[in-house]
């Protein structure tokens, strides 16, 4: 696995970045693949392939077109030659309160956070299992109980979890299948619900009384990639024990 190759959706920024720069500095080929962050993906490509070339390659692709995923796949062997991970990243968030839903929010929170991950598992799934390879979601804390007005992420986390575990199922023996269930480490970009007062809160009732950092998930995924040959439909908690006092 020193020189294997993973995809990793909405892997611009954020969360994504950290998890393609940590798999990137543990020998892996990456294909990043990006929807609209086109400069921050193109930055994060230079810059890698700077420290070794030719061993990032970025994709565009917007996941809600179903059609199009196993074409991120086929583009993935044809620049790498194989398969050995695949990292379900991407993911839309923002409130969807009981009494406002719009059926395109629940087409985008769903598309995003579990029908694309269901499909393009599905378009990878010969790829890794002949590369004896892995999956990773990476879904929520929330999944077991669910954020207030988040009705429909919520539910789309939640659905990603019981995926992750099916997954398992149907594509043992040859390729595991895990989920990394994040807590506070990232506040969104652009969103007043996420005051001061609130941080201070949300940091209050986490065991740790601190924030993580995104490399905090980085290396989860890292460790379920390549140290945790024996584990397959397991949720790993990287939250600070905020699960325990929420």
């Amino acid at each position: 696995m020193q020189e294997s190759v993973v995809l990793v959706t909405g892997g611009a920024k954020r969360v994504g970045a950290a998890i393609i720069r940590e798999l990137h500095r543990q020998g892996a080929n990456i294909m990043l693949h990006y929807h609209s962050s086109v400069s921050e993906a193109l930055a994060l490509q230079t810059e890698l392939n700077h420290q070794r070339p030719g061993s990032v390659a970025a994709v565009q692709g917007n996941l809600l077109d179903i059609a199009a995923l196993p074409g991120l796949i086929d583009m993935t062997l044809q620049r790498f030659g194989r398969l050995d991970a695949l990292v379900n990243n991407a993911s839309s968030y923002y409130p969807t309160e009981l009494g406002t839903i719009q059926l395109e929010q629940w087409e985008d929170l769903m598309g995003s956070n579990l029908k694309a991950p269901l499909f393009l598992s599905q378009a990878a799934s010969p790829a890794l299992q002949a590369s004896q390879g892995c999956i990773v979601n990476i879904t929520d804390m929330h999944i077991e109980r669910p954020k207030k007005h988040y009705i429909v992420y919520s539910a789309a986390k939640a659905g990603l979890v019981s995926l992750t575990k099916s997954l398992a199922h149907e594509l043992a023996p040859s390729v595991r299948v895990n989920a990394v269930a994040p807590g506070p480490v990232l506040w969104p970009d652009s969103n007043q619900e996420f005051d001061e007062e609130y941080r201070q809160q949300v940091i209050n009732q986490t065991l740790l009384k601190r924030m993580g950092e995104p490399s905090d998930i980085a290396r989860a995924v890292k460790f379920l990639i390549y140290d945790a040959p024996f584990m397959t439909g397991h949720v790993l908690a990287v939250d600070g024990g905020r699960h325990l006092s929420i």
